[in-house]
């Protein structure tokens, strides 16, 4: 394990690159990870609707919990004492925690946001909360993840540059306080050592996220994450914007595209550098009834698939297309039986999986173009 400022700097290395996109390794203590790699999300500790066993089976890598919601359900402590996050999740690969931005966020109407932290009231309970950064990092050590965020503010697509600049000023405060918190803890947590990653932000003003990225590199991580993206402003804005940021960061870290999870969205951004990515997208279109294909999105509530005797997907390992006919996963989900959504959350999670293997083998052999061409015309 190498260091930054001597905090845990997870070894990862560039095997590959064609054109924008690279494939690369990611060595952690929980296992290797191989990029580029989807994370699927676990909200709450568990990632709905399927077992840990399931995930690991169908090539999960990595997944991510949410430091806002276990910091007041059940509690960080708790989570603790019940062992650390991998143990609470029955998950022994890495996992990754937010720090609870993206909540401030979507909490920003009733929320009071200063440079201190963020003070709002508790959707469970409606008790006062503060997150502070010495929070967000205190409430990640104890739940033991091995990649840890710095707390940020994430402005929407629709703020001004006035506020957009003003979010930046905050998160690079946050990002230094969020630093030496981690450094006071040596970077270890509950299960171990802890990569602490900065979040870039700036919307879609280049100027403003070149500031934000050059004063996170003068603060120094290990590994950056770009946020403040895919929350409303325009697609191709987004996709500027990202290449863009990938082409500040450096080369030999990690790069984490913070919340998007549709396919074509998934390699137009590896086609830009990216690396790791996460979004609810996949696990949460499963339980609305819609199946990710290579043909597109499949809407498992039409009619037309009632007597349909084909599989979701030909060729696909999962449990859903194994055994089961569209017909019958329409009859589960039509009638909200729990196994319809357990069937369609497996096969999404199984098609991004083998979608970003996939991808990784077409950037080893220098046929990215061709392979994201191919598979984004469908989509």
């Amino acid at each position: 394990m190498q260091s930054v400022d001597g905090l845990p700097d997870f070894p990862f290395t560039v095997e590959a690159t064609d054109g924008g996109a690279r494939a690369g390794l990611l060595e952690t203590p929980h296992g290797t990870v191989r990029t580029p790699c989807f994370m699927p999300v676990g909200t709450k500790g568990t990632v709905k609707a399927i077992l840990p066993e399931r995930l690991r089976a169908l090539g999960a890598q990595i997944v991510l919990a949410n430091t806002y919601h276990l910091s007041l359900r059940p509690g960080s402590d708790a989570v603790r004492r019940l062992g650390g996050l991998h143990r609470f999740m029955q998950w022994d690969g890495p996992i990754l925690t937010d720090s609870g931005g993206y909540q401030v966020f979507s909490l920003r109407d009733t929320a009071r946001v200063d440079d201190g932290g963020v003070e709002f009231h508790s959707i469970y309970d409606g008790s006062k909360q503060l997150f502070t950064p010495e929070r967000a990092m205190a409430e990640q050590a104890a739940l033991g993840a091995d990649f840890v965020m710095c707390f940020d503010q994430c402005p929407p697509g629709t703020a001004n540059e006035a506020e957009v600049a003003e979010a930046v000023r905050r998160t690079t405060l946050w990002a230094e306080r969020c630093k030496r918190a981690h450094q006071e803890r040596e970077g270890t947590g509950t299960d171990g050592p802890q990569m602490l990653l900065g979040i870039v932000q700036g919307g879609v003003i280049p100027s403003l996220r070149s500031q934000s990225v050059e004063a996170l590199l003068e603060i120094g991580f290990p590994g950056y994450a770009i946020g403040g993206l895919t929350v409303g402003e325009d697609r191709q804005a987004m996709l500027e914007t990202t290449a863009f940021v990938t082409g500040l960061l450096p080369a030999d870290r990690i790069r984490y595209f913070m919340g998007i999870g549709d396919p074509e969205g998934l390699l137009e951004v590896v086609g830009r550098g990216v690396d790791i990515f996460d979004c609810v997208l996949p696990t949460r279109t499963a339980r609305m009834g819609t199946a990710f294909t290579p043909e597109g999105r499949l809407n498992l509530r039409n009619s037309a698939h009632a007597l349909s005797n084909e599989p979701l997907e030909e060729g696909c390992p999962c449990t859903a297309c194994s055994g089961f006919s569209r017909g019958a996963i329409r009859h589960f989900v039509m009638q909200k039986e729990i196994l319809g959504l357990a069937l369609l959350t497996e096969h999404n999670l199984t098609y991004l999986t083998r979608l970003m293997a996939a991808a990784r083998e077409a950037i080893m052999e220098g046929r990215w173009d061709v392979f994201r061409s191919r598979v984004t015309a469908a989509w």
